[in-house]
């Protein structure tokens, strides 16, 4: 029996850092609950590659099968993990204007700060669960994209360096239905070395 999933391992979640308990406007309590949601996606992952492992190659099709239903799943708890993994690495911060290689980024790219951060919020806004400022390395540029679910518009080699994460569940405990405040409070616990550090090992500095 052939299987779809070769050499699988299982994954285990990275740790909260000790930062993110204390965010400047985004509780304990919210931090915590959006915590426990990035475990259940890497819970799903391990899930679905073991069941994936027991499969035949022989019962896809493309209508119905399980190979179809746990492939499309399998997208969905991975973009799970990877979008939550920039959030969670680049907050903790003091927000404010960034330097370095990421400020160069920005205003080549947007014209200034202000307008970068108007275009990620209204993009925020607009999406149904994420925005992304992402470098489009066909492009060679900064763009903010928008996705309404986990594995929602994948732009294709594009690397994302900031990620916003609009789903009601980030900020309903502390900001109820008020998203654009809650945006605010994002760019206030921003981590700019962070992000500063992805861009340097990608090659942008």
């Amino acid at each position: 029996m052939a299987t779809l999933a070769f050499n699988r391992e299982e994954i285990s979640p990275r740790p909260l850092k000790p930062a993110l308990l204390e965010l400047d406007g985004i509780s304990r309590e919210s931090v915590e609950a959006h915590y426990k949601l990035y475990e259940g996606y890497v819970n799903k992952r391990n899930e679905i590659m073991g069941k994936l492992d027991e499969l035949d190659v022989g019962s896809a099709n493309q209508v119905y099968s399980e190979v179809r239903a746990l492939k499309v799943d399998l997208t969905f708890a991975i973009g799970g993990i990877k979008n939550h993994e920039i959030y969670f690495d680049h907050l903790g911060g003091g927000g404010g204007d960034p330097d370095g290689v990421i400020r160069d980024l920005i205003f080549r790219d947007f014209g200034s700060l202000e307008n970068w951060r108007m275009d990620l919020k209204a993009t925020g806004m607009a999406g149904r669960g994420w925005a992304w400022t992402a470098y489009d390395w066909d492009e060679g540029r900064l763009f903010n994209y928008i996705g309404d679910t986990q594995n929602t518009y994948p732009i294709w080699n594009a690397t994302p360096l900031i990620a916003l994460d609009v789903y009601e569940h980030a900020y309903f405990l502390d900001f109820q239905t008020d998203r654009a405040s809650y945006i605010e409070a994002f760019f206030g616990n921003l981590d700019w070395d962070v992000v500063n550090d992805w861009a340097q090992q990608y090659g942008l500095g």
